[in-house]
């Protein structure tokens, strides 16, 4: 794929959304972690209306390691697969805690031994919380926008990844992922793809509004 189209695709982007940073509402490294692994096959606004109240009352990683389970488990239950995230949640929680002295790692292989954090979540701590481009975070926005820009052809997020990683420059890739994302819940939604509010629709092969 031309390397102009990349970058005029970006452009556009940056043009309507501006730097968008993610919506999981935090204050700091510890609520910024807690926050992103929690976040799997959940919506923005279904962790923020849990990390409400949890933030309120766990705010180290010790509080969450020691934290009776069923009581974690309840204060999780507003989310899917809540009981998983919760032992997830305890367990790399005693990891920061025992290996890293309760600071967040900075590092990809790090973050992605510790129980619950793949790619994904760990790309989104590095490059929002240490501004550290280690990838692209790809969730089901990101990765429907760049199979429809033709950028990807690929479901695997990891596949997906690795395509924008050679056609974008690193520089670009924290941001990058957030405006597909802005892209994808603004105009290019799974179920009602509305091309004629698109900034991309006269260069996006997928588009259906007609020059």
């Amino acid at each position: 794929m031309r390397g102009g189209y990349v970058k005029l695709v970006l452009k556009r982007l940056s043009d309507r959304y501006g730097m968008p940073h993610t919506q999981l509402v935090h204050k700091n490294m510890t609520e910024l972690f807690v926050a992103v692994l929690l976040s799997p096959q959940c919506t923005d606004k279904q962790v923020n209306n849990v990390t409400k109240a949890l933030f309120r009352k766990y705010r180290t990683f010790s509080d969450y390691a020691d934290a009776d389970p069923k009581r974690l488990e309840a204060g999780l239950s507003g989310l899917n697969y809540y009981k998983t995230k919760a032992r997830n949640l305890t367990r790399a929680s005693k990891e920061i805690r025992e290996r890293f002295s309760g600071k967040v790692p900075r590092t990809m292989l790090e973050l992605t031994e510790l129980y619950g954090v793949g790619r994904k979540v760990a790309n989104v701590i590095l490059n929002e919380g240490y501004g550290i481009n280690e990838g692209i975070a790809v969730d089901t926005h990101c990765g429907r926008v760049a199979r429809r820009m033709g950028i990807s052809r690929h479901k695997d997020p990891h596949k997906v990844e690795l395509d924008l990683l050679r056609k974008i420059p690193r520089s670009e890739w924290g941001i990058a992922s957030n405006l597909f994302i802005e892209l994808g819940r603004d105009a290019c939604k799974a179920r009602d793809k509305q091309c004629y509010r698109c900034v991309l629709n006269d260069v996006c092969p997928s588009s259906n509004v007609k020059a």
